[in-house]
């Protein structure tokens, strides 16, 4: 409970941040976001959420995940991703909003997320949750996650 609370206050506070550094941008910088989430995780369920998860990220990226310490790095990604089989699993998501800083070089998006997998007797499970993404432009003007953290357990009455 405790680490929800905590995990939700961080998510809030970078929120909070971009929003305050956001401008009324109502085009390009929110659009090249949610497009970027949405090729992101069409990605995932084409080539495998490893291969998308290494193709967006930034060398700079820290991944929060549940019961682990903050992952940073891609190169810590890579390692991480490396006995990982995404064999009969399946990653997507939908982003519900984005933002950008004024700059237009810094932003979020939000939204929920569909895992599909198998159970031990080869039923489909599938599990869904909330994710929240924080995105920078690289060198070559395109957006990678430089944060990424979620959240489990949304059930399908919500």
């Amino acid at each position: 409970m405790i680490r929800n609370l905590l995990k939700l206050a961080f998510i809030t506070g970078i929120a909070g941040i971009l929003l305050q550094c956001s401008t009324s941008v109502t085009g390009n910088g929110k659009e090249e976001i949610i497009n970027a989430d949405k090729a992101f995780s069409a990605l995932s369920k084409e080539m495998g959420m490893k291969h998308a998860f290494l193709q967006y990220a930034a060398q700079d990226v820290v991944m929060l995940r549940e019961n682990s310490f903050p992952q940073k790095g891609k190169n810590a990604m890579e390692e991480r991703f490396r006995t990982f089989s995404d064999t009969g699993f399946i990653l997507i998501w939908e982003p519900l909003f984005a933002d950008v800083a004024a700059s237009g070089e810094l932003g979020y998006s939000y939204g929920i997320y569909t895992s599909t997998s198998k159970d031990v007797e080869g039923r489909p499970t599938v599990e869904k949750g909330t994710y929240a993404t924080v995105w920078k432009k690289d060198l070559n003007g395109d957006w990678k996650f430089v944060l990424d953290t979620g959240n489990e357990g949304l059930s399908e009455q919500q």
